[in-house]
């Protein structure tokens, strides 16, 4: 009997120092792979990657000691078959744990994409398409196909783009992978949580509607090149407006012939047969010509107070304008505005350097 217990202790001892052995040799599998020292390594995990292919896509750069481990130790964690997709930056000086606990809660590289003020819808998709964040014709299919701006655009308006003025200019955050239909709706969400409802009640008062607001904000912020000159050219509009005169604004024309804003408008541009061209059909266009910011809404909503009809680029490179009450002050401004600028390409001959100009109408 002596001789049984001392063999059953012996083994006992024996068991325990095999496991103290086997947990020591699994933990040192798992500790980091490498220096820590500000070193990242770019991962990228597929979509419906098991287990076993990322424990060997993370071997092979270096990121874990061993795959088999790994495997076992999320089996063990019981996360095997949880890990997100998506583009990961990762340390060789995190640990396994680390490393596993990160690709389960899918903390993934997080980009950045900003969209300026002033660009139509095909232009924030080749923005986003030189940026490399998604094909230019999957973001425009996916405009095509969405129904997120019907609340706003009348149905038998003859837009040209649906969304055009509700693609929000903002800064985005995005996952590697985003599709076209996610980028549209995150600037759609971003342009209802502008739209407020003081914007609604204030486009009440003036008798607009969200989508008046948004085309005419859209011509402001096209014509503007000074902000505080926004609430001005606002007034201007709307003044017109109330009097039933036509817009005549510049711009409109050039979203209807697609025609740049270095590229002068010539007197058969004005005259051409489209309901955008607010020259040639009285009131606003059928829908905005860019997506406008929040500043060029605001200039609508809260316009300044004056009695001015016409306003015209000063021609100084100043990107300022001369706001006039009659058509006769208008023509003095105009006449203003040409030895302005023939003086300023005077100087640019002699040696002067030229500078931008503002557009006006």
């Amino acid at each position: 009997m002596r001789r049984l217990l001392v063999g059953l202790v012996a083994l006992g001892v024996a068991g325990a120092l095999a496991a103290g052995f086997g947990y020591g040799w699994a933990r040192s599998r798992l500790a980091p792979a490498g220096p820590s020292q500000g070193i990242l390594r770019t991962v990228v995990i597929p979509p419906g990657a098991t287990t076993r292919e990322v424990a060997e896509l993370l071997h092979g750069a270096g990121l874990i000691r061993d795959p088999l481990v790994f495997r076992f130790y999320a089996r063990f964690r019981g996360v095997d078959g949880r890990i997100q997709s998506g583009e990961y930056e990762l340390s060789p000086g995190m640990s396994a744990e680390q490393i596993l606990d990160q690709l389960v809660r899918g903390e993934v590289v997080e980009r950045t994409i900003t969209i300026p003020e002033g660009l139509t819808v095909a232009e924030v998709a080749q923005r986003l398409g030189e940026a490399g964040v998604v094909d230019p014709e999957e973001f425009l299919a996916a405009v095509a196909a969405s129904t997120a701006a019907d609340a706003w655009v009348p149905r038998d308006a003859p837009v040209r783009v649906r969304l055009e003025g509700y693609l929000f200019p903002a800064t985005y955050r995005y996952r590697r992978g985003v599709t076209g239909a996610e980028l549209v709706e995150m600037m759609v969400d971003r342009f209802r949580q502008v739209w407020t409802p003081e914007y609604e009640q204030r486009a009440r008062e003036l008798g607009l509607t969200v989508h008046q607001v948004v085309t005419l904000a859209s011509i402001v912020e096209e014509e503007a090149r000074v902000p505080e000159e926004r609430p001005v050219i606002a007034g201007v509009y709307l003044n017109r407006l109330r009097l039933g005169m036509k817009l005549d604004a510049d711009p409109t024309v050039r979203y209807a012939l697609k025609k740049p804003p270095d590229e002068d408008l010539t007197l058969s541009d004005l005259q051409v047969d489209d309901p955008y061209n607010t020259y040639r059909y009285p009131g606003l266009p059928p829908g905005p010509i860019c997506n406008p910011g929040e500043d060029s809404i605001r200039a609508v909503l809260f316009p300044a107070e004056h009695d001015y009809l016409y306003f015209v680029a000063r021609g100084d490179g100043s990107g300022r304008h001369r706001f006039s009450r009659t058509l006769e002050e208008h023509r003095q401004a105009m006449a203003e505005a040409e030895r302005e600028r023939i003086a300023r390409e005077a100087q640019a001959g002699a040696g002067g350097e030229p500078q931008g100009d503002g557009g006006g109408s």
